[in-house]
């Protein structure tokens, strides 16, 4: 096993900190290599930027980190707006609403983030003759919360059959690091952390993994309001927002397809 630690100009250094505490505890090899050089090769720091500057016309790239954010889904219901959040010395300093044009863009290019940390990940595999392990949960995969040829592309995913909060039990029984453990779940691609609450999900980890398992195992409504303490109307709501994410992702989860000219 050779672990890699990618970390850019935006992600939280305590991410290849505890990274590279866990190798360590674990007496596996690793080596820290950033990705900023191919980021910034292609312009993706300066193109952002640009995004950012004229949607949020208070931004200052000194004063102000910035995160791409949702409304809450439980409280704010079906509203899907993103919006760039500045925060200055860690409190919110303002959100401004997307276009939709400039969402579009915004995450094709913070896509190429984890595409470039998939490139440097099977360049060393090749070099070492070694297969790629790959990160994706239960969760991510029925949502298709993962980039395609980026955290998505892998040799073998051992935690493809876990869903998220398992995956945490998971950590409790092998006593991962308390820090890991308590840290929210981010892809690590915005100067602010972002979770994957706050970008995608748009509810509590334990409330979403409970609907995902009732809607694998076609549990009963009684039984989901009984385990999550939400009314019948909500589940109603939050399932068809589900189903929502799904159908927008199908094509990411879903192999190229094959035209056949020989049948």
């Amino acid at each position: 096993m050779y672990c890699l630690l990618l970390p850019e100009d935006e992600s939280s250094p305590s991410s290849a900190a505890l990274g590279a505490e866990i190798c360590e505890s674990l007496g596996v090899p690793y080596e820290e290599v950033s990705i900023s050089p191919i980021l910034r090769s292609l312009n993706i720091y300066d193109k952002k930027e640009q995004i950012i500057k004229r949607t949020c016309p208070d931004y200052d790239p000194d004063l102000h980190k910035t995160s791409l954010v949702l409304p809450d889904f439980l409280n704010q219901g079906l509203l899907n707006v993103p919006y760039i959040q500045l925060v200055k010395d860690g409190v919110p300093a303002g959100k401004y609403r997307l276009k939709a044009n400039d969402y579009l863009e915004l995450i094709g290019l913070q896509n190429v983030k984890q595409r470039s940390r998939m490139l440097v990940q099977y360049m060393y595999a090749e070099k070492l003759n070694y297969a790629v392990c790959g990160t994706t949960n239960k969760t991510e995969l029925f949502l298709g919360q993962f980039v395609k040829y980026g955290d998505g592309g892998s040799d073998f995913e051992p935690l493809a059959d876990c869903y998220k909060v398992q995956v945490y039990a998971l950590g409790r029984l092998l006593n991962v690091n308390e820090a890991i453990m308590k840290r929210p779940p981010s892809a690590d691609t915005w100067s602010h952390f972002t979770s994957d609450e706050e970008f995608y999900w748009r509810m509590p980890l334990e409330i979403l993994d409970q609907l995902l398992y009732a809607q694998e195992h076609q549990l009963p409504t009684e039984v989901i309001e009984k385990n999550t303490g939400l009314s019948s109307d909500t589940i109603e709501k939050v399932l068809r927002h589900i189903n929502r994410i799904r159908d927008s992702t199908e094509y990411v989860r879903a192999a190229p397809p094959i035209c056949y000219i020989s049948r």
